[in-house]
């Protein structure tokens, strides 16, 4: 892009100063932020050396085995955070990076960084099984990381990223330790047939992910799946570019499964999961209170600061939804339900009596909001997210 406008490409990255969470809500709530609740993204690279075939950004950024690094050190990347820090009061970094644990020199540096500085930020990333094994327990905890997107595939997939490890075992430790995960797996892979779908998707439930991401094998164009499909005259003719995006239908034939039935397992496995994990808000109170427990007293200050930070909502907002979840699914899912009361009542235990007080007092209230936000989404409402608009270097119009 630089050399097309004409200007010297090897001039350095000014990174941008993105915000990532806004408009906060729970069950119908806005929730306002707190001092230090503000949220930057990072884009550390482009493209991603695992080069699975259906991946548009490695596709997009040269292919299996490239990527462009825009910051080769820690020490770049703790500078542009510790300005945000400054300037956007931000304290959670989104690593807009597909695989940011894969460089473990820069991120070790980063954490070295951090330690001599005493920041105690909180890091969201993407990141293959592969690169995390790279890691001990004790230096992702460290670091900060305290949301992973990992992608799951099938235990039958051929995908680089997966070889050797196992991942139920991996999910189990992350979220021990406080890590919380979104899983991600994907329908329709070439050897998934009727008969053995179910057993594919059970599989992916069983990771007991806080979060999980079911997504359609999809080739959508630039990938290599797009024109292996295209070679084998298997894309469907008709189909809009905009249902191209793994939450509809197939835009292909797969060998055993139709069109109409590759919607119709999708929903089911996301009905499963719910059905068997519970909501993810519920899984997340789960695993902060994991984390909490087993780093409260640790030696390091700033991993304490950080979990002590991370688990305050347990105490308020999310005490509260807690009780509400609970008495929402007492009748359509009761095991849920009880598992959710479990829970609430371990964390009144720790937390104490503005904990107990939350959950009695404002848990009826949000009650009341959560009935009513339903009622006004089944009416239409629609939520969008607000736009930004940022002039720099514009000049005089």
């Amino acid at each position: 892009m630089r050399r097309y406008l004409g200007e010297d490409p090897n001039t350095p990255i000014r990174h941008p100063q993105i915000a990532s969470g806004f408009n906060f809500r729970i069950m119908g709530q806005t929730v306002h932020e707190r001092p230090g609740d503000a949220a930057a993204t990072i884009i550390p690279s482009v493209g991603c050396p695992m080069g699975c075939n259906f991946c548009t950004t490695s596709s997009f950024f040269g292919g299996k085995g490239k990527f462009t690094n825009f910051y080769e050190t820690g020490r770049e990347l703790f500078d542009i955070m510790s300005q945000m820090e400054r300037t956007m009061q931000a304290r959670f970094f989104f690593m807009m990076d597909e695989n940011f644990l894969l460089h473990r020199r820069r991120a070790m540096e980063l954490l070295a960084l951090m330690k001599e500085h005493n920041k105690s930020w909180s890091f969201y990333v993407f990141a293959s099984a592969n690169a995390l094994r790279q890691y001990t327990i004790e230096e992702l905890v460290e670091l900060g990381v305290t949301w992973v997107w990992i992608g799951l595939e099938s235990p039958r997939s051929s995908y680089d990223k997966l070889h050797g490890t196992n991942t139920l075992e991996l999910a189990r430790e992350l979220r021990q330790h406080g890590i919380k995960l979104l899983g991600s797996t994907i329908i329709g892979l070439e050897h998934h047939t009727p008969e053995n779908i179910g057993q594919e998707i059970e599989h992916a439930i069983a990771h007991q992910t806080d979060f999980h991401q079911f997504m359609l094998y999809t080739p959508v164009p630039g990938t290599p799946l797009y024109q292996q499909m295209l070679d084998e005259g298997r894309l469907l003719d008709g189909i809009d570019l905009a249902d191209i995006h793994g939450q509809h239908k197939f835009n292909f034939r797969h060998a055993a499964i139709s069109r109409d039935d590759s919607k119709r397992f999708l929903d089911w496995a996301f009905l499963r999961d719910y059905e068997l994990n519970g909501p993810s808000l519920y899984r997340i109170c789960e695993t902060m209170l994991q984390g909490w427990r087993r780093y409260r007293d640790y030696s390091d200050a700033r991993v304490r600061a950080r979990f002590n930070f991370e688990a305050e909502p347990l105490k308020t907002w999310y005490a509260a939804a807690l009780w509400v979840m609970e008495r929402q699914l007492k009748d359509a899912n009761a095991e849920i339900s009880q598992r959710i009361h479990n829970l609430r009542l371990e964390i009144e235990g720790e937390f104490g009596g503005v904990t107990r007080w939350m959950a009695r007092a404002v848990g009826p209230v949000l009650l009341w909001k959560h009935r009513r936000e339903e009622r006004r989404l089944k009416n239409g409402l629609v939520y969008e997210p607000p736009v930004f608009i940022e002039r720099r270097n514009w000049g005089a119009l």
